[in-house]
């Protein structure tokens, strides 16, 4: 794109209204943009169903497990970190396409994986473009929707994460039914955990696509002084006048004026080294893993094969979970802009707190006979009650309205580099929950769910205190609530 004769000039105040035909263009791009969340669920999850096989495969001690499964989670982080950094360099449509490749290639390694170190390593540059999807998904989505269904529409990160997951689980339930196991052989004598791994290449191929296909950010084609390119795509986005998108791009720029090339430096504030909004965003992140949820995701068929269940009978219960997940994600998205972002956090932080505590009272009941461990009499079914009870919980608040306040609580100023810190936390704690669990479980499955437990409640008691809403507000407005 070229720079245009059009500069910009002293914003008008109040904010361009769109028509309704440019919200259904900017549901449409956002829709596209959220692929990404899709791959970030699918492979994030895929591993779900073929921990057990490839457990037995390598011969893999629990915490060897547990960081084969955890692996991807450091690549996640290193994504987060850079994402934003690049993305304000080459543009938030690129970076798509460069993740796209990157989740192409991971899928292929993994699934012809030779050993559990090479699988790692791939698990791991899998973790890098899910975390670059992690970070510019939500970004993209909060700088090219209009404010009145910002929220909705940066739930559809959570959405698509959500059907990525229900996706892969599916994908392995079948896989494994096919060939009666997951560990068996299946199509050109190739194990069914190998399939569960390979088919991730579909829907990369098909984000690495779409990525060419979706207009670049306004408000980083405004940083980068391409006003009239901005202005374009806003007035196609939107439905609005030249004009009208011209005075938006004014906006725009004067909220980027005070910084103009956003970079780490422009964190640090009066609160232990940084601004306090940086912080908030960063304990949103930490607060959404400690609660536990990928334990749940992670390690959901293993866990009920361990309390008397089959393969098949998990894998189903696993799926059954994740379409709950995708129901109430939705739920979440017709809500997020009505209720607002603040009191959907602290409720689902107290209902995730009460379901953790109920699912460690059933496995305090626990029983051992022969080796195996069952939970006897009604426990079992109250604790799949309680743990789809918790995905409720999270689905309706924490899961979606995370992304929707990471997109919106950082001025345009240095949004990148903030939201790629917050991520890059984000990852580091599920990384440290993922690798920690199966030795935590084994020493006392009962105290690690009242633990995360304990940290949902918190989580609640930290949006009540900490945490501005944020409902209804231009990104332009977002320094009034920054420090």
């Amino acid at each position: 794109m070229s720079h245009s004769t059009y500069e910009p000039k002293t914003p008008v105040t109040g904010s361009v209204t769109p028509p309704t035909g440019g919200s259904v263009k900017a549901v449409a791009i956002s829709i596209a943009a959220a692929v990404g969340g899709f791959l970030f669920g699918f492979d994030s999850s895929v591993i779900n169903g073929a921990v057990g096989a490839i457990t037995a495969h390598f011969a893999l001690t629990p915490l060897m497990a547990g960081l084969t499964v955890a692996s991807a989670l450091l690549g996640c982080a290193v994504g987060a970190w850079f994402a934003g950094g690049i993305a304000d360099r080459i543009g938030r449509v690129r970076v798509m396409g460069v993740a796209a490749v990157l989740f192409a290639v991971s899928s292929v390694g993994s699934g012809l994986a030779f050993s559990a170190f090479d699988l790692m390593a791939w698990r791991i540059t899998a973790g890098v473009a899910i975390g670059i999807a992690s970070v510019i998904a939500p970004a993209y989505i909060a700088e090219i929707a209009p404010a009145r269904i910002r929220g909705a529409l940066t739930a559809l990160q959570q959405l698509a994460l959500v059907i990525g997951i229900f996706v892969s689980l599916l994908s392995d339930a079948a896989l494994a039914s096919v060939a009666g196991g997951a560990a068996n052989t299946s199509w050109f004598g190739v194990e069914a955990w190998r399939w569960m791994l390979l088919v991730g290449l579909v829907p990369a191929v098909v984000y690495a696509i779409i990525a060419r296909r979706i207009p670049e950010s306004p408000r980083y084609l405004a940083r980068r002084g391409e006003y009239e390119s901005a202005a374009a795509v806003l007035s196609r986005v939107l439905d609005v006048s030249i004009d009208d998108a011209r005075r938006k791009v004014d906006q725009i720029t004067d909220s980027l004026r005070s910084e103009r090339h956003s970079s780490l430096s422009h964190l640090r504030g009066r609160s232990f080294g940084l601004r306090r909004v940086v912080w908030i965003g960063i304990w949103i992140s930490i607060f959404q893993q400690l609660n536990g949820i990928n334990i749940i995701f992670y390690y959901s068929t293993t866990l009920w094969q361990s309390v008397g269940f089959s393969e098949s009978d998990s894998l189903l219960s696993s799926v059954i979970t994740s379409a709950i997940f995708v129901v109430v994600t939705l739920v979440a998205i017709a809500v997020v802009d009505k209720i607002g972002r603040k009191p959907l956090l602290i409720a689902g932080g107290v209902g995730m707190a009460a379901m953790l505590a109920v699912m460690g009272l059933c496995f305090a009941a626990a029983v051992e006979a022969g080796g195996a461990v069952t939970l006897p009499g009604s426990y079992g079914p109250i604790a799949l009650v309680a743990a789809n009870l918790f995905v409720v919980a999270f689905g309706v608040s924490w899961g979606p309205v995370t992304w929707v306040m990471l997109g919106e609580i950082f001025p345009n100023s240095y949004r990148g580099p903030a939201l790629a810190v917050a991520v890059a936390v984000q990852w580091i704690a599920n990384f440290v929950v993922t690798v920690t669990f199966p030795p935590f479980a084994a020493l006392s499955l009962p105290l690690s769910y009242c633990f995360y437990s304990a940290c949902a409640l918190l989580s609640a008691l930290f949006v009540l205190r900490f945490v501005r809403e944020t409902k209804g507000r231009e990104l332009e407005e977002m320094d009034d609530i920054a420090d």
